[in-house]
């Protein structure tokens, strides 16, 4: 990068830290805290900052990190990881397995949390060599599975006067090495709705005098889910699922209420935003053709993540430079929610997969269960692949043409 050995700098550092970071991760991983609660995981992480040199801040809740590396000149890259961990207990036989019943980090937060610490201090070492083309904002956010962490960071200020953000995600199914891109939507946007239903109930034997309200909750169920299809662009993938379904306690009489619960996922922004009026507009006509008052209580989530194309191929680049020619790769679009997606709404960025499974291995192992782990090499090449993504975008930050300029002809989109 700019005629440096970026590679075997980082070999250098990795040599002399992989497994300290290896030992910290595991440290997170014995102590996992649940969303806004990661007291000792802030102070772990602010105590090791201070410790370099840098001057860490914690979010006026008392959970999360954010601290700045370099000063100056120059565009102002941010590094996002997340910190908390899931209420689910750790099934694992391992020596680091978690000390709280009931909770461990079933979803990589450790990994994450310790790839930024790993690269923050590569690039606090970079920043007092006098190589940093800029500014590095590093982002260890609380409550991602809440969510609500991300929202919290924006009202701290947390991405102020920043160019562009990053962050990455373990993914089992990719090997060690290799990371996961996509421009465009990566992750789905995800919200929760409530429709409660009532309405004159009565015997089974006499429905025309009740409102039949099983009936018309079943139709809710069916018909609003088809109508929403026909609502929206079908590229938008809005679709609404619905998990609980409750009425009535015995077989031969109509109750007088019932509710079902479910969530609403969508990749597009506009339809995203458009949802909630959609669907209760929808529920108003199918409720009142049969006779029920309902009641909606829709619950935002999260926005769909949507990495903005320069963005990936500056990560394509960077993989692609510490981690090998063959290292970046395609990768699908998934369902489920993740609340990067709050940050690139004010701002471009790209968020990344990153392989943690043992190369040759034929596990199929999927995050948010117990018995989560991760090839701990990927640490180590998570720093290499967070270091040259933030010195990329920050060296072409600096050219008045980055913004409109491919880096480089990859086609990441699936």
């Amino acid at each position: 990068m700019r005629g440096r050995n970026l590679l075997g700098e980082l070999d250098t550092f990795l040599a002399g830290r992989e497994q300290e970071l290896i030992d910290f991760r595991r440290d997170l991983h014995m102590h996992p805290e649940l969303a806004f609660a990661e007291y000792r995981t802030t102070q772990r992480i602010a105590e090791r900052l201070t410790a370099a040199g840098l001057v860490p801040s914690v979010l006026p809740r008392g959970t999360g990190v954010i601290c700045e590396v370099g000063s100056g000149d120059g565009p102002t890259v941010a590094l996002r990881a997340d910190i908390d961990a899931l209420p689910v207990p750790d099934e694992k036989d391992v020596s680091y397995s978690s000390t709280v019943p009931g909770v461990c980090h079933a979803c990589g937060h450790d990994v994450h949390t310790t790839i930024l610490l790993g690269t923050s201090l590569f690039l606090a070492q970079q920043a007092e060599a006098g190589l940093l083309p800029g500014r590095v904002r590093l982002i260890f956010q609380p409550a991602e599975e809440l969510p609500g962490g991300a929202l919290e960071v924006m009202a701290s200020g947390g991405i102020s006067g920043v160019d562009r953000i990053f962050g990455l995600h373990c993914d089992p199914r990719l090997d060690v090495g290799k990371v996961g891109l996509k421009a465009g939507p990566i992750t789905s946007a995800c919200d929760k709705v409530s429709i409660r239903v009532s309405g004159p109930g009565g015997h089974t034997a006499r429905p025309h005098l009740t409102a039949d309200l099983v009936f018309a909750l079943a139709k809710i169920l069916t018909e609003l889910p088809a109508a929403l299809s026909r609502r929206v662009d079908p590229r938008s993938s809005l679709s609404l699922v619905w998990g609980r379904v409750e009425a009535g306690s015995v077989a031969n009489a109509i109750p007088d209420d019932g509710i079902a619960e479910g969530t609403v996922r969508c990749l597009d922004e506009t339809a995203w935003h458009a949802a909630p009026d959609m669907i209760k507009t929808l529920l108003e006509s199918v409720a009142s053709a049969y006779g029920v008052e309902a009641e909606m209580d829709y619950v935002r989530g999260v926005p769909p993540v949507v990495n903005d194309e320069v963005s990936v191929q500056m990560l394509a680049e960077a993989a692609e430079g510490v981690l090998g020619e063959d290292s970046a790769v395609p990768t699908e679009q998934s369902l489920g929610g993740e609340d990067f997606g709050w940050y690139l709404e004010s701002i471009p960025g790209a968020f990344a997969r990153l392989g943690t499974r043992t190369p040759g291995s034929t596990l199929l192992a999927d995050i948010h269960q117990g018995t989560f782990d991760v090839d701990e090499s990927a640490i180590g090449a998570g720093v290499r692949f967070m270091a040259a993504t933030a010195l990329t975008a920050l060296w072409e930050g600096r050219r008045p043409s980055a913004a409109a300029e491919p880096l480089m002809a990859l086609n990441l989109d699936n």
